[in-house]
Formats: C-alpha cells, sequence, structure tokens
C-alpha cells in the first residue's frame, strides 16, 4: 500500500511539475523592466524566450517574436535548448509511467518490468527537473549581469552626475514558476526512484532438502538373510542362498514373506573367504 501511494504521488508531483515547465517556457514575463527609478512611464517592456512585449499605459500591448537565430544571445539560446529538453524528457516520463503504475495492470506484466519502467521515468523526471532548473538559473545569471552593467553605465560624465535614461530588466514571474516546477519535477522523479525498490521482487534463494528412501529394506533370521527392495509389487524380491542369488519368482514363495536359510558347513566355509560371514 505505500509502494502504490509513493508511486502515485510521485506521478501527480511529476506531472503538475512538467506542466509548470511548459507554462515558464511558454510565458513572456522571462525579463521585466526594473521600475525602481521611474515608477511612472508610459510602457511597460518585459521580455521572454521567443518574443519581446512592450505594453502601454492604456491598456494596449504588442509583441514581436525573434525572428531571428543566429542574432540571439548563445546563453539565450542555450536556455531554449535546456527547457525543450527538459519538456521532452518530462513528456516521456509521464508515459512511460502511466504503464508503470501499480494500480494499472496491462495484460501479464510482472512486477519486475513495472520496477524497471518505474526506475526509468524516475531518472527521466530527474533529469527533466534538473535541466529546467539549470535553464532558469542560467537565464537569471545573465540578467543579473546585464543589471548591474547597466547600472554602471547609467552615470556617465560630470563625475557621475549626469544620469542617461537607460532600460534595466530584472526577474520576471516566469522564472519563479520554472524553478517551483523544475523542484517538483525533480522530487516526483526521487519518489518515483524510490517507490522501484518496494515494486521489485526480491530475490530469495531456498536452501532445497531432498529426501531419499532406502534403496534396501534388509530382513535377519537366525537361519539365513535376505535383501528385499521396498518399492512396489513390481520388484523382485531375492534371496540369498547357495552361494547364489535366485528370485522369489523361481523358488515359487510368495512376495513380502522372508524364508529360513539352513547353513551348512561348506557355505560357511565359502562366505568366511568371501568374508561375510566372521569366523565363529
Amino acid at each position: 500500500m505505500a509502494v502504490t501511494a509513493c508511486q502515485g504521488l510521485g506521478f501527480v508531483v511529476s506531472l503538475i511539475g512538467i506542466a509548470g515547465v511548459i507554462a515558464a517556457t511558454c510565458m513572456d514575463q522571462w525579463s521585466t523592466q526594473d521600475l525602481y527609478n521611474n515608477p511612472v512611464t508610459a510602457v511597460f517592456n518585459y521580455q521572454g524566450l521567443w518574443r519581446s512585449c512592450v505594453r502601454e499605459s492604456s491598456g494596449f500591448t504588442e509583441c514581436r517574436g525573434y525572428f531571428t537565430l543566429l542574432g540571439l544571445p548563445a546563453m539565450l539560446q542555450a536556455v531554449r535548448a535546456l527547457m525543450v529538453v527538459g519538456i521532452v524528457l518530462g513528456a516521456i516520463g509521464l508515459l512511460v509511467s502511466i504503464f508503470a503504475l501499480k494500480c494499472i495492470r496491462i495484460g501479464n506484466m510482472e512486477d519486475s518490468a513495472k520496477a524497471n519502467m518505474t526506475l526509468t521515468s524516475g531518472i527521466m523526471f530527474i533529469i527533466s527537473g534538473i535541466c529546467a532548473i539549470a535553464g532558469v538559473s542560467v537565464f537569471a545569471n545573465m540578467l543579473v549581469t546585464n543589471f548591474w552593467m547597466s547600472t554602471a553605465n547609467m552615470y556617465t560624465g560630470m563625475g557621475g552626475m549626469v544620469q542617461t535614461v537607460q532600460t534595466r530588466y530584472t526577474f520576471g514571474s516566469a522564472l519563479f514558476v520554472g524553478w517551483v516546477a523544475g523542484g517538483l519535477t525533480l522530487i516526483g522523479g526521487v519518489m518515483m526512484c524510490v517507490a522501484c525498490r518496494g515494486l521489485a521482487p526480491e530475490e530469495t534463494n531456498y536452501k532445497t532438502v531432498s529426501y531419499h528412501a532406502s534403496g534396501h529394506n534388509v530382513a535377519y533370521k537366525p537361519g539365513g538373510f535376505k535383501a528385499s527392495t521396498g518399492f512396489g509389487s513390481n520388484t523382485k524380491n531375492k534371496k540369498i542362498y547357495d552361494g547364489g542369488a535366485r528370485t522369489e519368482d523361481e523358488t515359487g514363495s510368495p512376495q513380502g514373506q522372508v524364508q529360513p536359510v539352513t547353513w551348512t558347513p561348506g557355505h560357511l566355509r565359502q562366505l568366511r573367504r568371501r568374508k561375510l560371514v566372521s569366523p565363529g
């Protein structure tokens, strides 16, 4: 029960995280205009991974996509690649984890197969969350660098007393959504990997003990001995006398009945030579 709950909770958390990563990638508020020194402005600028937008004071918003690929900064292209890779891995992990859920039975799928699928989806979720967190962090680092460079260039000439108008950008809401979504995806992947240990069947080595029935039951009489097998009526019982072996069918005696043997001095001498009977 605990394994099923852990697996189901990991799947739900990962699903929410992947949805958040997709939403963050599509959002336009990755960087927003800093209004610290200019709180009243007629236009408000914000940028995303795919386009930049301008919102006027009248409420009209105009967005323009990036129609170039090579002209974009290398860091922005790297962030795009990380987010897309995270989304693709997360989508594949979701597809695999659906078939790996213990509450869903598909054909004659064994628990070992479900355990392997659960582990695979968990690893994909972990990599997807790492890609999302890395992409958002790289973009945030780029924003911090540009922010302080813009701040240093705002004051020029006259000993820094003349302030030039320059737009600075700060963190947008998409960055926080990406961080939270990447963390949720990472946590969901860890939970799936933990659930995998409970789904895997335990390999137990049982020590087998084989019991073998005695091959011969020997009955002794004062006048002789008889060796007989105890495996059914089809097995012919044998008596040893006169220095040889004959079956009971040949002697005409019924099975399961011990016939006495009379020993003669000649028989005893033969048995002593064969070391079957001790002298005396």
